[in-house]
């Protein structure tokens, strides 16, 4: 993006540059349309030709002759590309599909809230609950309630997590990222 291109699309990653071909593609490789949701996938002759070793991730990153990124994004009528999440880390909840990464960035205008993490939990009901892991900031308290009611506020009710577990830290990898894998089988256990 070009400077004066963040201030009408600050969340955009940009548009693809010239030597990589970009697709938002569904589970079947076939393109979306503008705006919808699905996998972002890559092509360039400037991109790895697979991974060292390993013949089976290869295989599965490069299905269809395109590089499958692992991220979820949409590109609007302009070509701007948007990541909303990983896909591994979307929630499908009742059958509706929500981005982990929405229901963190509601969590996160919370006062009291220093860090989130928002999981899907097997849920007989639900199929996944949305599940929340929350972070207070130093001599901040607030509810489980207080928190849910403030999500209420911001978003729409299938989005809203039905739990949130409070913890003194987020387990990160060495790089600083959360690992959601943890979580999940800490809390799923």
């Amino acid at each position: 993006m070009r400077p004066e291109e963040h201030h009408d699309r600050p969340a955009s990653a940009g548009r693809p540059i010239l030597t990589v071909e970009t697709r938002i593609v569904d589970v079947e490789m076939n393109d979306v349309p503008a705006g919808q949701h699905g996998e972002i996938v890559h092509r360039s002759p400037h991109l790895l030709t697979g991974y060292w070793d390993k013949p089976e991730m290869t295989e599965e990153a490069f299905m269809g002759g395109w590089f499958h990124s692992g991220d979820v994004g949409y590109m609007d009528e302009a070509g701007y590309l948007f990541v909303v999440d990983r896909i591994k880390d979307v929630i499908n909840t009742g059958g509706i599909v929500v981005a982990s990464r929405e229901v963190e960035e509601v969590l996160f205008q919370h006062p009291c809230v220093s860090e989130v993490a928002v999981i899907g939990l097997p849920d007989d009901r639900w199929i996944e609950a949305i599940t929340a892991v929350v972070v207070l900031k130093e001599g901040k308290e607030v509810s489980e309630a207080a928190l849910i009611e403030h999500a209420k506020g911001l978003m729409a009710h299938y989005k809203v997590p039905k739990q949130i577990h409070f913890a003194d830290s987020l387990p990160k990898s060495t790089a600083g990222k959360i690992l959601k894998r943890y979580l999940r089988k800490e809390l799923h256990a």
